[in-house]
């Protein structure tokens, strides 16, 4: 029996609804055919943006979404996105595909999006191959409510009021398809391009730097040596594969056993170490925590289905990928301190997605249903959880066999993120509550006896949640039965 006791009177500071932020990029069918069919489309949709997509993304509460990238975003020209459909320029999607870009899903479309879906946009601009110029008139056109050549042309466009653009990320990955730079003359670009994302009227512009990747520890300790004080995040980007390996193969998403689970969990709990080590370099240089740690590209990676354009990094999605987003939320929450943001990799059609299309068709996928179970957190106070896991080990390798996190919301109500990381062996657990007068325990499991099962269009409700009956109150502690590769939300009242 492992002993467990959460601390109600020991909050540790608000869990960011940010946290549970979404990406849409212009790659494979994440945008067009995913988001966007266009108003003329046999499938029913909302000024050209398909309805029951849309339907099952405000169930999450998605709280903001970023666009138009990752690689993408620093070989967009905003201005081929605007105007008639009909006029504006096609282009070649040189980083996903090589295939033709319509620009029929722009600025207008987007902040459309974000509006029916009730997020904050969160747009990321060119550095890459665009100028100071380019990014300052877009973040004049979006939010400028005055008299200009933007603004006006804004409201030709047909948009009178200017939207609210509260997250601009300067640039992506430019240390990569972003421009292959150096740490030290992106701190200096950064520095120059930043000044141009001006606060116009009552926006107020969060801006966000372009952070490092994975492990690139000197990126994070130069930019934050040079830019610090002129940004309000820093980006990470830390994607799971199951080899742990970019180069060559990277794994199926639906063929494995027992040993590429593990050593896939493995790898997503080294995010961890990943959050540590950037935010102590984070704190030498803003000990308050001013500057948040903007996880903007997170989640499983996978060899793309097979049969499927290899640029789409089409992929299924199975419990393995709702370990994997549990596992990554309780961090986000642990750490919430500095993690301010985190978008996951991404919204529809690729990676490891909330929703997968075909034609009409639409499933919900295990990772969707981890994120619904555990949006009770958002805007919560984060507890103080006392346990010691247990060990699951394979091949001489142990990594914890839980991952968990609680939170007390506005009305009181507790709630208990467990995750049960290990293949075969269940978890009892006894937890005693100090502070607190909850009585009553209910839940929701989301789990399967097999460890690939996943989601299709013929069967979309394989996994799926369901009523959690392991959890009772007995001599005043609450008493926990957690099944093997298990993700469990409780609410204690």
């Amino acid at each position: 029996m492992i002993s467990m006791r959460i601390n109600a009177n020991g909050k540790k500071g608000t869990i960011s609804r940010y946290l549970y932020g979404q990406f849409t990029e212009h790659l494979g069918r994440c945008v067009y055919e995913g988001l966007w069919v266009g108003e003329d489309s046999p499938i029913p949709n909302t000024e050209g943006i398909r309805d029951d997509v849309l339907e099952a993304l405000r169930k999450l509460r998605i709280p903001v979404l970023r666009w138009p990238g990752g690689c993408f975003a620093d070989e967009y020209h905003w201005m081929d996105g605007i105007g008639p459909a009909s006029e504006r320029p096609r282009m070649i999607n040189n980083h996903w595909g090589g295939v033709e870009e319509n620009n029929h899903f722009g600025t207008h479309e987007f902040l459309r999006l974000c509006e029916l879906l009730g997020a904050e946009p969160y747009i990321s601009g060119n550095v890459g191959s665009g100028t100071v110029r380019e990014m300052q008139m877009w973040v004049e056109y979006i939010t400028f409510d005055g008299e200009s050549p933007m603004a006006n042309l804004r409201r030709r466009n047909g948009r009178q009021e200017p939207w609210r653009l509260p997250f601009f990320g300067v640039g992506n990955e430019n240390w990569g398809c972003g421009g292959h730079m150096r740490p030290e003359y992106y701190a200096d670009l950064y520095r120059h391009y930043q000044t141009y994302v001006r606060h116009y009227g009552g926006n107020k512009v969060y801006k966000i730097a372009c952070g490092a990747n994975s492990d690139d520890y000197r990126w994070t300790e130069v930019l934050m040596r040079e830019a610090g004080r002129f940004m309000d995040g820093l980006s990470l980007h830390y994607y799971t594969l199951p080899t742990g390996n970019w180069h060559g193969v990277k794994g199926s998403a639906t063929e494995f056993g027992a040993k590429e689970w593990f050593q896939t969990l493995k790898h997503t709990l080294r995010m961890e170490e990943l959050i540590v080590r950037h935010s102590e370099i984070m704190d030498r240089y803003d000990p308050e925590g001013r500057v948040g740690l903007i996880i903007d590209e997170w989640g499983a990676w996978y060899d793309v289905e097979p049969g499927t354009n290899p640029g789409f990094l089409y992929q299924q999605n199975t419990l393995r990928d709702a370990l994997i987003a549990g596992i990554n939320l309780n961090l986000f929450h642990n750490y919430s301190r500095r993690v301010k943001m985190a978008n996951i990799a991404q919204m529809v059609n690729v990676l490891q997605a909330m929703v997968l299309t075909e034609g009409k068709k639409m499933l919900l996928t295990p990772t969707y249903h981890v994120f619904d179970m555990y949006k009770v957190h958002q805007d919560a106070e984060l507890l103080e959880v006392a346990f010691e896991s247990p060990a699951y080990t394979m091949d001489g390798v142990s990594i914890p066999q839980l991952s968990v996190s609680a939170s007390v919301d506005a009305q009181g109500v507790i709630h208990l993120s467990l995750c049960n990381l290990h293949h075969a062996e269940g978890a009892a657990l006894s937890c005693e509550l100090d502070g607190s007068g909850a009585r009553s325990v209910s839940g929701k499991v989301l789990t399967h006896a097999a460890l690939n099962a996943h989601n299709t269009f013929e069967k979309p409700d394989e996994v799926a949640p369901a009523d959690f009956r392991g959890a009772a109150f007995a001599d005043g502690k609450i008493r926990i039965e957690l099944p093997p590769a298990s993700v469990v939300v409780l609410a204690l009242a």
